[in-house]
């Protein structure tokens, strides 16, 4: 499976520390530590983070990163898309070599 997901506070955090930065570049490195601990392969973009793995491990990740987000804020975002393949592993990178060789073997 791969799971893309984007997570973000909103609110103010409990205690009201710093109410008035919009940033949510803390809350996401939160997010994404817990995403370069777990060991699985992952990629982090502008927008998501992708994880490849079983549906079990994957689903603790993205909850854990979405505990830690909540820290941040009295509400929470979680957008998720999925790319459920069974039997296939290495679908982090073999999707975007198959992308890359189609379009040079397109011009």
């Amino acid at each position: 499976m791969l799971l893309a997901f984007s997570v973000a506070p909103s609110g103010t955090p409990a205690g009201g520390s710093r109410p008035h930065d919009a940033s949510v570049h803390d809350a996401v490195a939160a997010a994404v530590k817990i995403v370069r601990d777990s060991g699985l392969p992952h990629q982090t973009d502008s927008m998501f983070t992708t994880i490849e793995g079983d549906w079990d491990e994957v689903f603790d990740v993205v909850k854990r990163a979405t505990e830690a987000v909540g820290q941040f804020g009295s509400r929470v975002s979680l957008v998720i898309k999925a790319d459920i393949r069974p039997g296939y592993t290495g679908e982090l990178s073999a999707k975007v070599e198959r992308l890359e060789k189609a379009l040079s073997d397109g011009s």
